[in-house]
């Protein structure tokens, strides 16, 4: 048990791996592996459980909550003898490099401590070091542990490379792990497991912190489900069946757990410069997929967190990182406060005016070894100048032209808050105009370009989709796109033409606010049809669950703002397409506002009403606080100044939301 893994694509982080076993010491992973059924599962957010076939006969009872920095484990161990615990420093690494054939070993360290009952250590594990920047290597990166145990060790000692070393208190290099043995007659053992980013003693003190000494395993479960129901129980269903709830709160809870703490009270080890900090610091983001639509949920049910978060992506910043423009856009315009928003100015107009080392000569390709930070890459080999950037240069370029051009309208929106008007209309202009370079009329679809303007192919310069998914991501300019497809009809046919082509591919993001254009081009019924269509055909309540990676949440944010009825199509705007809800009744409960403007950020309750919506996906009418809505498009305002949206649903498709073109200006 144990995982620092944010995402599949950045794999470990120094993870600690703590491992329960009965007679013989069993180092190896294939060798220490125990079966088990599911049906001997015990999951919830607070509280993890599970029955296992010990090798040598009886059974394990394992059970797991935890903190924020801390894991609390109780093992039970049923008609075993000789019981132990094995605690994993270092393991081979598979994906140190890009050739997937190439193991690489961290070198780790144990330190056992017997008398004090804790086995602690480092393991520098992690598996994206080969994509790190050369210019700022992690070489003082590790993630720290220290485990400490309610139990006397009978007996102790060290394992490397399968080789036991018994006494031993102390061990460093590859394929290490620590081990203790307890009295042959125990049946139960608890450990508590503190990590950290910064050292063994912080770690220690984490521990200490978080779940003290005397605190058991139920009480530390009992917190962590308090905490849990805080945000889980501010929402209210009613008219689901117990698999709908399940996929609901299944995916609430998903979207709560990124970005996650990186700081150690009061202070952070931050990558970026190799160095430790004072301050709040935040990791695991995942801008590109979760600046959609995880992000808007976050400011409606976690609106505390993010000045930290927006704080902490500022911090990345001035320790020579990345950022995300659209998320400090979007945070600014609905109302979030409690960071510097001068540096934030600073910080978006740098990404979208500085190009990266070496621009017109690197490739920047996803997860290239061997070169440095990258923001824009391909910002001075033709996006400055001529809108797009250049196939024949980078890669992904037909995605980065677009990517680009809405975080130049993240720009220009921050920089009107800022009232910076020549920057806000320099930035919209440059939005607007470079998605349109490489739209080729001839065929009607995006395209990449190469440095001479010459079109590149239609299959050259895609980031997880394809023409069919990019053409349509122009968010900041639908009524522009509409109008260069050949207005409403056309439009419409396009996008049947996409989703009866099987085109929509929901399991990765570019495609997540599709389905929602058909109501920007007057036919919002088909809008309500392909949304429940991928609902039911991409989330369920079986071990499957999501049909793509869950990506920090965005795969489930998808799912939440469909069940209620609207979506942020174009998050930076402030605005959401209504879609079609779910359930009966629905009721939201906002977190109190942090902050001075409180009508902008909740503290407020909303009331979706929508009587036979489980069978009735097609909308009648709208009325949000008993005044008639007829364009499917609502405001961050309309929903957290709370009230009651009353939606009359039908059982056929309607007019309603198809007379008018709407969107953003």
């Amino acid at each position: 048990m144990g995982t620092h893994q944010p995402a599949i694509w950045m794999g470990e982080s120094g993870q600690v791996v703590v491992s329960p076993g009965a007679g013989a010491v069993r180092t190896e992973f294939k060798d220490r592996g125990m079966t088990f059924s599911r049906d001997d599962e015990v999951t919830s957010a607070s509280y993890y459980s599970v029955e296992m076939d010990a090798i040598e006969g009886g059974r394990i009872l394992a059970e797991q909550t935890a903190t924020s920095r801390v894991g609390h484990l109780r093992f039970t161990f049923i008609g075993t003898n000789s019981p132990y615990i094995l605690i994993e420093a270092t393991r081979a690494s598979v994906l140190g490099s890009s050739d997937p054939y190439n193991v690489t070993y961290p070198e780790g360290a144990i330190l056992i401590d017997p008398t004090n009952r804790e086995i602690c250590g480092k393991n520098p594990e992690r598996q994206d070091f080969i994509i790190e920047p050369v210019s700022t290597p992690a070489r003082n990166w590790s993630g720290y542990f220290c485990a400490r145990f309610d139990e006397p060790f009978d007996s102790w000692g060290v394992a490397q490379n399968g080789t036991l070393s018994e006494g031993s208190t102390k061990g460093g290099g590859v394929l290490l792990s620590g081990y203790a043995r307890f009295s042959p007659s125990l049946r139960q053992v608890t450990a508590r497991v503190g990590v950290s980013f910064i050292s063994i003693e912080q770690a220690r003190r984490n521990l200490d912190i978080e779940i003290p000494d005397d605190q058991s395993l139920e009480e530390t479960a009992k917190a962590t489900r308090t905490a849990w129901a805080e945000k889980l129980d501010r929402i209210k269903i009613q008219g689901a069946t117990k698999d709908q709830k399940q996929v609901f709160y299944t995916g609430f809870f998903h979207t709560l757990q990124y970005p996650y703490e990186q700081d150690e009270y009061g202070i952070y080890y931050s990558g970026y410069d190799d160095a430790i900090h004072e301050g709040i610091s935040y990791t695991g983001y995942s801008n590109w997929d979760t600046y959609r639509a995880e992000w808007a949920w976050l400011i409606l049910f976690a609106p505390e967190r993010i000045p930290g978060m927006v704080q902490s992506m500022l911090q990345d910043y001035q320790e020579i990182a990345t950022h995300a423009d659209s998320l400090i856009a979007e945070a600014a315009l609905k109302g979030i406060t409690g960071f510097n928003m001068e540096t934030a100015w600073e910080a978006v107009r740098k990404d979208a005016t500085h190009p990266p080392v070496n621009d017109t000569t690197t490739v920047y390709a996803d997860r290239e070894e061997n070169v440095g930070y990258e923001v824009r890459a391909g910002l001075t080999s033709v996006y400055e100048e001529r809108g797009w950037v250049a196939a024949d240069v980078h890669s992904e370029a037909a995605s980065r032209t677009l990517d680009y051009s809405y975080d130049d309208y993240a720009v220009s929106v921050l920089a009107k808050i800022l009232d910076k008007p020549t920057e806000s209309a320099f930035f919209l202009n440059r939005s607007l105009t470079s998605p349109f370079t490489i739209f080729n009329a001839a065929t009607g679809f995006m395209e990449a370009r190469n440095a001479s303007g010459e079109w590149a192919g239609q299959e050259v310069g895609w980031t997880e989709g394809d023409m069919w998914a990019y053409t349509f991501d122009v968010v900041q300019d639908i009524p522009g796109l509409i109008e260069r497809r050949g207005g409403n009809k056309s439009f419409v046919e396009f996008l049947d033409e996409h989703f009866n082509g099987g085109h929509n591919d929901h399991t990765n993001e570019p495609s997540h606010h599709i389905p929602y254009l058909y109501s920007l081009a007057g036919a919002a019924s088909k809008s309500q049809t392909r949304i429940r269509q991928i609902a039911e055909e991409n989330y369920n309540a079986t071990v499957n669950g999501l049909s793509g990676n869950e990506d920090c949440g965005q795969m489930s944010a998808w799912y939440l703002f469909s069940a209620l009825g609207f979506y942020p199509v174009d998050p930076v705007s402030g605005e959401y397409v209504i879609g079609s809800p779910f359930f009966d009744t629905v009721t939201l409960n906002f977190p109190p506002s942090p902050f001075s403007n409180s009508t902008k950020n909740g503290g407020t309750s909303l009331h979706i009403s929508a009587p036979n919506a489980p069978t009735q996906p097609y909308i009648h009418s709208l009325r949000i606080n008993d005044v008639p809505v007829t364009a499917p498009l609502i405001t961050h305002a309309d929903i957290v100044q709370g009230g009651v949206f009353e939606f009359a649903m039908s059982g056929v498709p309607e007019r309603w939301g198809s007379e008018t073109l709407v969107g953003s200006e």
